[in-house]
């Protein structure tokens, strides 16, 4: 098995104990992953806030050439990485190693961005300069479901705007980071960037500790919650992208043929492991049977297994513990009076694989309508009226994404203007870029990620107020 370690002040540093990464596909030990202990943690913490002062004063020239770096290092490993990537989270090698990709763009994209120069006058003819300063030292605590491209989303505008960070990944795909991360102190001084991973003991001990001055989270609502909670006692900064049950309606003027394989891809990419995936879908009832006979089509053609095959285009679900939310959220659904149209039945073949399955006439007080399922199932649901679907949309107290889908854009523009989400999209879904503000609406988040808006997030403003022009 390959040896992972942490990364602590630029150094690779042997984790207090080790713990089982698991493959999805076969449940097999894929690795051994350190697994630190507090004290680690707290060293960790102490090299980023040794490092920050020097790294705050460098040059914005001198940190965009540094992440533009960052981005070749991605690029000239994007096979090893893919390959980790595969075999910890699950996701087919292709998919892979367009994340790796996309995580180079993401560097080299964000490498560009600068903030405007603003000043204003003051009531008595100062001149008042808005400045942007770095908080400090970030805490960064990552997903499963894209753990490469998320954690670039996080080190490029946290670095860019002259903070230190700490990264913890999720303690089930820990790899993939904990290889990059060491791959980037080549380019990086010591302490800049540091990697902790473990098990349930370092997410809390992050939120509260005291010389943390921000935390980065993407992760579900109920432990988004909890971070928030934690990072009050010391008024932490927080950014939280959690999670989404986002709706999709589609207008009576839609063409089926057009729209049916972009909605397909938008629900089941990534085995629906995706926080803005389409997970509940309203179309007309004059579309219903057209649109469902072209999804089941495309789902029935798909292939679901091992990532590293050649030919599969879904892999399983990431863990046990979302294996077996989702076996049970199926038993539920064929003991109701919702019809499966094709998958429900998970087999009993080796590995977390669930299959490609869609629904119709379950209720909006269901399981597989009212939460977030977070996997390759699809509750399609009907309507008459329009204002009765967007109303139904809403109804849920996460408003992450949603789309609307119809021949007439404008028209569809004005009903996704009507969507309580951070993201809404015209006949797409999933539209997401590093130079787009994204977030979430009601209890789907806090702040923003990408763009220079998210790159504020990692900043506090100082006004510099001096006399005259």
């Amino acid at each position: 098995m390959s040896e992972y370690s942490l990364v602590i002040n630029g150094d690779t540093v042997t984790g207090a104990a080790s713990y089982d990464v698991i493959n999805p596909a076969t449940e097999e030990v894929l690795a051994q992953a350190p697994n630190a202990s507090v004290e680690q943690l707290n060293e960790a913490v102490q090299a980023a806030k040794d490092a920050f002062p020097a790294w705050s004063k460098t040059e914005w020239a001198e940190r965009q050439a540094i992440l533009n770096k960052l981005a070749g290092i991605v690029n000239a490993n994007i096979q090893e990485l893919a390959q980790i990537l595969t075999k910890e989270q699950g996701k087919p090698l292709e998919v892979a190693m367009g994340e790796v990709g996309g995580a180079g763009v993401w560097l080299s994209t964000i490498a560009s961005f600068s903030f405007p120069e603003e000043s204003v006058k003051s009531m008595i003819g100062n001149t008042a300069v808005i400045e942007r300063r770095p908080l400090g030292v970030v805490g960064a605590i990552l997903p499963w479901n894209f753990p490469v491209l998320l954690v670039v989303m996080k080190i490029a505008p946290a670095l860019l705007t002259g903070n230190t960070i700490v990264i913890k990944p999720a303690p089930t795909t820990p790899l993939a980071t904990l290889k990059l991360i060491a791959l980037f102190q080549e380019v990086l001084p010591a302490g800049v960037l540091n990697v902790i991973s473990g098990l349930e003991h370092i997410g809390p001990a992050m939120t509260s500790h005291p010389d943390i001055d921000k935390i980065s989270f993407t992760g579900s609502s109920p432990t988004g919650k909890s971070i928030m909670a934690s990072s009050a006692e010391t008024l932490k900064r927080v950014t939280l992208e959690l999670g989404g049950n986002d709706a999709a309606i589609v207008l009576p003027d839609a063409d089926v043929d057009k729209i049916a394989e972009g909605i397909f891809q938008t629900v089941f990419g990534n085995s629906g492991q995706v926080c803005i995936a389409i997970k509940r879908l309203y179309v007309h009832e004059s579309l219903a049977d057209a649109l469902t006979e072209k999804l089941v089509a495309l789902a029935k053609a798909s292939t679901v297994g091992n990532g590293l095959e050649k030919g599969v285009q879904f892999g399983p679900v990431q863990n046990k513990m979302q294996f077996e939310k989702l076996s049970a959220l199926l038993d539920g659904i064929r003991n109701s009076s919702a019809k499966v149209h094709c998958g429900g039945e998970v087999s009993d073949e080796k590995g977390y694989f669930i299959p490609l399955t869609i629904v119709s006439g379950a209720t909006e007080d269901s399981d597989i309508v009212s939460k977030e399922q977070f996997g390759p199932i699809l509750p399609i649901l009907t309507y008459t009226d329009v204002d009765d679907a967007v109303s139904r949309a809403n109804a849920l107290d996460m408003g992450l994404g949603g789309s609307v889908w119809g021949a007439d854009v404008q028209k569809a523009a004005e009903i996704a203007r009507q969507l309580e989400v951070g993201s809404a999209w015209v006949n797409s879904h999933q539209d997401i870029s590093p130079a787009i503000p994204f977030g979430g609406a009601k209890q789907s988040g806090i702040g923003v990620e990408n763009s220079v808006h998210g790159m504020e997030e990692y900043t506090r403003i100082q006004v510099i107020s001096t006399p005259g022009a």
